[in-house]
């Protein structure tokens, strides 16, 4: 099956395309796209895989409604027949890898929570023994499950390479009555989500999430708790002490950082068979979560 790495759609504006979604500005709408385009590291890699699109579209739409009676979120449909012309024209296309959203203020805080240690918040605990300015019990090891989630927001940068922030730079960024309203939102989605994976044999290790305004109320907007935005673990296979098998995009993550590559565009090629898994894994995690 051929991966949809862009679209292109006659008599619609011409979207705006970020790392992995081609969205369309339609006023006080937006029509989302998610392409089959892989990013990792903030650099868009030249091999694409197929249906990942549509395979996170469907993790993140059954998050939203597992979550929507904490917070309202962006959507308005997903039936492309709702659509307006002349997407609703393009079935083959959209289908199974779109919504129609509601055009909302983004805040500039990407609302990360980790419930256990590791990547980035590995590496600042064993240099600093902190996350995020968060001090930390000494001791911990690598993927150590934390006495409790944090939330450690970052940048959102349009460019380049989000970096941590503190919860006090959240506050000058955001706002201080957001940057709280962030903290609690992001918290209890997480704690719900952690929940419902762990009944399923799933780890929830961290994960990201987007907020945005609209007419004076908080919504999440974006992905929610998708292979892209959160570490997934097996139950059976967790040890910890050391890095853990994933159903996520850690596995592209790990074949990129083996090569010789300085993390700056242009990116390698990957190996047909990390591809392969990485599909196999995304397609595991969507039939585990959501069946």
């Amino acid at each position: 099956m051929k991966a949809v790495e862009k679209t292109e759609i006659e008599g619609a504006p011409r979207p705006k395309r970020g790392k992995v979604r081609d969205v369309y500005d339609l006023g006080d709408k937006l029509l989302i796209v998610a392409t089959d385009r892989v990013s990792a590291f903030d650099v868009i890699l030249p091999d694409a895989i197929a249906e990942k699109g549509k395979i996170l579209t469907a993790i993140s739409l059954f998050w939203f409604r597992q979550t929507e009676d904490i917070i309202e979120n962006h959507i308005i449909s997903t039936d492309v027949a709702d659509f307006p012309a002349p997407f609703n024209r393009h079935r083959e296309l959209l289908e199974g890898r779109s919504i129609l959203a509601k055009k909302a203020r983004v805040l500039p805080v990407e609302c990360i929570v980790r419930g256990y240690l590791s990547g980035s918040g590995w590496k600042s605990y064993r240099e600093t023994g902190s996350v995020c300015g968060i001090k930390l019990p000494a001791g911990l090891k690598e993927s150590s499950k934390l006495p409790e989630p944090l939330f450690t927001p970052s940048t959102k940068a349009e460019q380049g390479h989000d970096e941590n922030i503190s919860f006090e730079e959240c506050q000058k960024t955001a706002g201080a009555t957001e940057a709280r309203m962030l903290k609690d939102y992001s918290l209890k989605i997480y704690e719900r989500a952690r929940s419902m994976a762990l009944k399923k044999g799933i780890i929830i290790a961290d994960t990201k999430m987007e907020f945005g305004t609209l007419d004076g109320r908080l919504i999440l907007i974006d992905e929610l708790l998708t292979p892209d935005s959160s570490r997934f673990w097996s139950v059976q296979g967790y040890r910890e002490g050391a890095g853990q098998d994933s159903f996520d995009k850690q596995i592209i993550r790990d074949a990129l950082i083996s090569m010789d590559w300085d993390m700056r565009p242009p990116a390698p090629r990957l190996p047909e068979e990390v591809l392969l898994k990485a599909t196999a894994r995304y397609r595991e995690i969507l039939k585990t979560l959501t069946s």
